[in-house]
């Protein structure tokens, strides 16, 4: 069965758009305060993950833009990144077992920082047109499960009121995206859409027919 990502994927294109749309609007009224510019990778360090679209999204573009010894530098630099990312998040699940405080162990996470493995030597995305959206609204005040966050090097000012980006809306959307693909695939596993994949895993993983536990017509036929 092949895959057809297209319907899904114009509709995360979509959402990029109104993002983008949002980003420019801040950044016009907001000159001073939003500090992104080529070669600030502050949010290219942050930790973070994807929704099962996004994961598929980056996927696809990396395997059809790079290739060959590039490719395989670029899986290993992914590889290194996705064990730090382990490793951080095994340290954050230990704490909340001693810790009932969960927000200490989300607070711990936050603070790690790993460079993304398409960050190239000069600070700058090797995958800049396909990059997820956390990384094209990094720079503005954002909310993220009620709480507000903002960039360390942006010049907005901490207690003073500003429009501020609702992630969590964003989040939703793009989660109720991959269900809908998840539901068309005839997956197996339907909670594969609830999945939140790091940068590093979504680039290193083959989405292939058994990851995504479709069913070939003719296995479906004989389970019947």
């Amino acid at each position: 069965m092949e895959v057809n990502f297209t319907p899904f994927f114009k509709k995360y294109e979509t959402m990029v758009e109104k993002v983008e749309r949002i980003f420019e609007q801040m950044k016009n009224k907001f000159p001073a305060e939003v500090q992104c510019k080529p070669g600030c990778s502050d949010c290219c360090n942050a930790l973070f993950d994807l929704t099962l679209i996004e994961s598929l999204y980056i996927n696809f573009h990396f395997n059809k833009q790079f290739k060959g010894s590039q490719r395989n530098l670029l899986l290993e630099k992914a590889n290194t990144a996705d064990r730090q990312t382990y490793k951080i998040k095994r340290a954050a699940y230990k704490l909340t077992q001693k810790d009932s405080d969960d927000e200490r162990a989300i607070k711990e996470v936050s603070l790690k920082r790993i460079r993304c493995p398409l960050l190239d030597e000069q600070d700058l995305c090797m995958l800049y047109d396909y990059r997820p959206i956390a990384c094209r609204i990094y720079g503005i005040p954002q909310a993220i499960g009620g709480k507000g966050h903002v960039c360390g090097f942006s010049g907005f000012k901490p207690g003073k009121s500003y429009p501020t980006f609702n992630h969590d809306i964003i989040h939703n959307q793009l989660m109720a995206i991959s269900a809908e693909f998840v539901q068309a695939i005839s997956a197996k596993n339907f909670k594969i859409a609830d999945m939140l994949i790091p940068v590093s895993m979504a680039l290193i993983t083959d989405f292939n027919e058994e990851y995504l536990g479709i069913t070939p017509a003719s296995d479906a036929a004989d389970e019947k």
